[in-house]
């Protein structure tokens, strides 16, 4: 029996996996969280086959930071990583984490036990989109030039960014990602130099504008 650990920040997205894991007689669910904190603890402990975690979670620890603190500790646990926020962004960025898999929460109900599968087997699961891009990356070849300006951006700074475009204040921002005021500000202003945005109205608008269109 595979045992599968599920991470987010929504109960009724946790319960919907959890439903589907349940279905397959090999598989069952040993443990959930909806903080990044939370699920390092507890994971530490119940000692998964697989952990399911989407990127955005409660205040503290985000996905990403969870995916690499868990690949330092647990190098041999396999996570997938089912998510809202745009594969052409944060596929690479999970998997270069150490994740061995990306979904996006829209395709989960289908493929969701196909990606577990195919994971626990060792394998890696992505869509054709994103395969073709690391294949390509591999290769020497050129992505594409029309690729978004926010790939420049280094982890913490693209969350920086969203935490902006949900509009939260700068105290915010500092608290849930349990950092300082002044290195929220060192955040904004990189995010800024890279972006090419001169004023923080500017800078927040961008923000808001990608938050809705990654919704």
């Amino acid at each position: 029996m595979n045992r599968i650990f599920i991470v987010d920040d929504h109960p009724v997205m946790r319960r919907g996996y959890a439903n589907i894991i349940r279905e397959e007689m090999d598989l069952e669910v040993c443990g959930e969280a909806g903080e990044g904190l939370e699920a390092l603890d507890k994971i530490r402990n119940t000692q998964p086959d697989l952990v399911i975690s989407d990127l955005t979670l409660g205040s503290g620890m985000g996905g990403l930071e969870l995916i690499k603190t868990l690949q330092t500790e647990l190098p041999d646990l396999p996570i997938l990583v089912v998510s809202m926020h745009d594969e052409s962004l944060y596929a690479d960025r999970a998997l270069k984490a150490g994740a061995k898999g990306y979904v996006m929460k829209a395709e989960a109900d289908t493929i969701i036990v196909k990606a577990v599968r195919r994971v626990l087997r060792g394998g890696i699961y992505v869509s054709e989109e994103v395969s073709e891009k690391i294949l390509l990356h591999f290769a020497g070849g050129h992505l594409d030039k029309g690729q978004s300006p926010l790939e420049g951006l280094s982890d913490r700074e693209l969350e920086v960014f969203e935490h902006l475009g949900h509009g939260r204040t700068t105290e915010e921002i500092a608290e849930a990602m349990l950092i300082s005021p002044k290195t929220v500000e060192s955040y904004r202003s990189r995010i800024k130099e890279k972006l090419a945005v001169e004023h923080n109205t500017e800078l927040i608008r961008r923000a808001v504008q990608w938050v809705e269109s990654d919704a």
